[in-house]
């Protein structure tokens, strides 16, 4: 009988591989607010070519729980998302649409390997992430992305009130 040892190391590097193999990660920070009527915000997140097209719907935060359907008629909210593309989805849409996130950071990944980044031709992007609240305001921030991807890189920004620190880290 052929025994193997499972060391840590070699545990750690399997867990991690899918993390590693990501060339695209988006950080979206949903800052806390201290209001009895705080309401989670609906959030988009896309890539759009310079004359302002979708190249591609990458996550939409909604409120899929909400009766009769009734969360997707506040998705209008966000306005740019919604005048570039949204109106044209039916939601919910599998692997891109999910709950609203809570108070914190979050994590999206995505590979080059994989729709719909595999499909994305070369040239300048802009990864745009817009995010709306009942009772709240609405805020968008837009960072470059160079397509493909030929270097380590990282852009940063912050939002001023819907949105935290998003930070994009790209990795061929």
């Amino acid at each position: 009988m052929i025994r193997s040892k499972l060391t840590l190391a070699t545990l750690c590097t399997l867990v991690m591989q899918p993390v590693l193999a990501a060339d695209l990660t988006v950080d979206i920070e949903v800052p806390a607010f201290d209001a009895s009527d705080y309401r989670r915000p609906y959030v988009a997140v896309w890539l759009e070519r310079p004359d302002n097209s979708v190249a591609a719907n990458l996550a939409v935060w909604y409120d899929i729980d909400m009766r009769d359907a009734k969360g997707t008629e506040w998705l209008k909210d966000m306005r740019l998302w919604w005048r570039r593309t949204g109106r044209d989805l039916e939601v919910p849409v599998d692997g891109l649409t999910s709950a609203t996130r809570p108070p914190g950071m979050h994590t999206l990944t995505f590979s080059t390997k994989q729709a719909p980044l595999s499909e994305l031709d070369d040239g300048e992007y802009r990864l745009i992430i817009e995010a709306s609240r009942e009772h709240g305001g609405r805020e968008v921030v837009s960072l470059p992305v160079q397509w493909p991807l030929v270097a380590d890189d990282t852009h940063r920004a912050k939002g001023e009130h819907e949105l935290g620190q998003i930070i994009v880290r790209l990795a061929p």
